[in-house]
This record gives C-alpha cells, sequence and structure tokens, in this order.
C-alpha cells in the first residue's frame, strides 16, 4: 500500500465516523441539559407530591378523622427500606447531551488532525531527487556526441530535468546574453564545446516547447513563439529568452543540472546560433 492510499483511507475512515457521530446525534431525543437534584430519584418526588397533597387535605378538612402527622405519611407502596444515598451533580457524572457533545468534538478534532497530517505530507518539500535538485544528465562527452552531429544540433531531453541539452560554442559567449551568467554553460574547457541545459517550460503561458530539427531551434505549439538552438527568443509573445539551468561538470565527468537554481535572461540583440536554419515546424 503506497503512502498516499494509506492517506486517502486514513481520510476517508476520519469522514465516515464523524458522519456516523453526527447522524446518532440528530437522531437521538431532546434533553433539558445537565441532570438536577431533583432528577436523581424521581421515586423520592413522588413521595414529596403525595406528603403536599396529604397536607392540603389536612388542612381543609382538619376534623377528617386523621391527624396531618397521619396524612403525610408515606403511602406503603413508596416506604423504602434501603434509602437511596444522595449524590451531587459531579459524582452522578456527565449527561447525554454533554456525552454526545464531547464525543462529536474528539471525532472532529481526529478528523482535522488527520486533514492537517495529509496536507502536510502533500506540500512537504520533496528533499531527496525529483525537480528542483540536482540531476545527473549524463557524462558530458557523451552528451557532446549526441547533441552536435555534422554541425547541426540535435537537443536531447532530460526528463527528470525538464531540460533539454544543447551544446554551445564557448567563443560565442562573450558579449552574448549569457556573458554575466557563464555558469549556464559547462564542459567547454578543453575543446571549446560546451553545454546547456534549456527548461522545456515556455516563458509565455508555461506550455511545453517542442525542438524543431528542420528549423534548429525550438518552437511552442500553442502560441507560436520560437527560440533558437540556444533557446534565445526569436518571435512570438515570449517575452525573454527561454529559461535555463545552473549546470557543472562534476569530477566523474558528469553534467549535473541543478533544477533548483533557474536563470532568466533578456532576449538577445545578438544570436549566438543562426535562426531559422530550415522550415518551421509551427
Amino acid at each position: 500500500m503506497t503512502s498516499t492510499t494509506f492517506i486517502l483511507l486514513l481520510i476517508g475512515s476520519g469522514v465516515v465516523a464523524l458522519v456516523g457521530v453526527i447522524i446518532v446525534a440528530m437522531r437521538r431525543s431532546e434533553s433539558e441539559g445537565a441532570a438536577t437534584a431533583a432528577e436523581f430519584d424521581r421515586k423520592a418526588m413522588k413521595v414529596d407530591k403525595v406528603r403536599r397533597e396529604a397536607i392540603a387535605q389536612a388542612l381543609v378538612e382538619p376534623d377528617g378523622g386523621a391527624s396531618v402527622a397521619t396524612m403525610v405519611a408515606a403511602p406503603a407502596e413508596y416506604k423504602d427500606d434501603n434509602p437511596r444515598e444522595v449524590v451531587s451533580a459531579t459524582e452522578y457524572g456527565v449527561s447525554r447531551r454533554k456525552f454526545f457533545n464531547r464525543a462529536l468534538s474528539a471525532v472532529f478534532g481526529l478528523f482535522m488532525l488527520q486533514f492537517t497530517l495529509a496536507g502536510l505530507a502533500f506540500f512537504w518539500p520533496k528533499l531527496k531527487g525529483g525537480f528542483g535538485t540536482p540531476i545527473n544528465a549524463g557524462k558530458a562527452i557523451e552528451l557532446k556526441a549526441e547533441v552536435l552531429v555534422a554541425g547541426s544540433i540535435i537537443p536531447k531531453f532530460v526528463p527528470s530535468a525538464q531540460a533539454w541539452i544543447v551544446p554551445f560554442d564557448m567563443n560565442e559567449l562573450a558579449g552574448s546574453s549569457f556573458e554575466t551568467v557563464p555558469f549556464v554553460v559547462a564542459g567547454g574547457e578543453s575543446d571549446g564545446i560546451g553545454l546547456m541545459a534549456l527548461w522545456q517550460r515556455c516563458v509565455h503561458l508555461g506550455c511545453r516547447v517542442p525542438s524543431c530539427e528542420s528549423s534548429q531551434g525550438f518552437e511552442c505549439p500553442c502560441h507560436g513563439s520560437k527560440y533558437n538552438g540556444h533557446g534565445e527568443y526569436a518571435q512570438g509573445p515570449a517575452p525573454r529568452n527561454l529559461d535555463r539551468f545552473e549546470v557543472q561538470v562534476d569530477a566523474a565527468g558528469d553534467l549535473i543540472v541543478e533544477t533548483g537554481n533557474i536563470v532568466q535572461t533578456s532576449r538577445s540583440k545578438n544570436f549566438t546560433v543562426a535562426y531559422p536554419q530550415g522550415p518551421f515546424c509551427v
């Protein structure tokens, strides 16, 4: 059973229990509230009523043949050889209404606790792996061979990083939109060809932007924004270049994409790679 299924079952059980208590509480008979001292012994109340009636009769008919003391004596059927001990409201305990109110509060509190725990589990950040953490895209030397074929850019998509890996000529860095953020290019120290990681998300309204091999760029199918092979803005409603991630090559020669560090750059005045180089895809 996955953690999501367990949380859903936990929430479901809380809801069922809460509904059950509400139904029972609605169907129970109305109570006048907490019990009073007179309600502890109904027999004593009935005996007292008989005595008061006898006293009233004796006062009206004083010569009726019986003394007031005799008439106010409790009838035989109400005599109790084992009189009950009178207890206080605290000793008697809670009333029925109090019991259901407390039970309802307890179930509601349990439900809210389950809801809170489920919310924390959903919103708690994933600290290990996944988008937002460093992603290993593979060996830098192998990636270069895949993304640059006979002078043409063949972007490689890395799903875990939501990024397109593209080559970048280090000679084009000076004077480009990326000169002030050189950490978006890595691995070009030995052969002059670095690697960039472009976020697949269009900066206009967030659609996924596929690559177009014929035009050697990226073209958004939603609203027609177009970018060259380095993600530089070319056409359409997009306000800037494609966003990109900080990248580095580690000691093992792997390209590490820092998906937690997204870099924005303004529209390029001068392209670092020609575009378009063929027919558009969009």
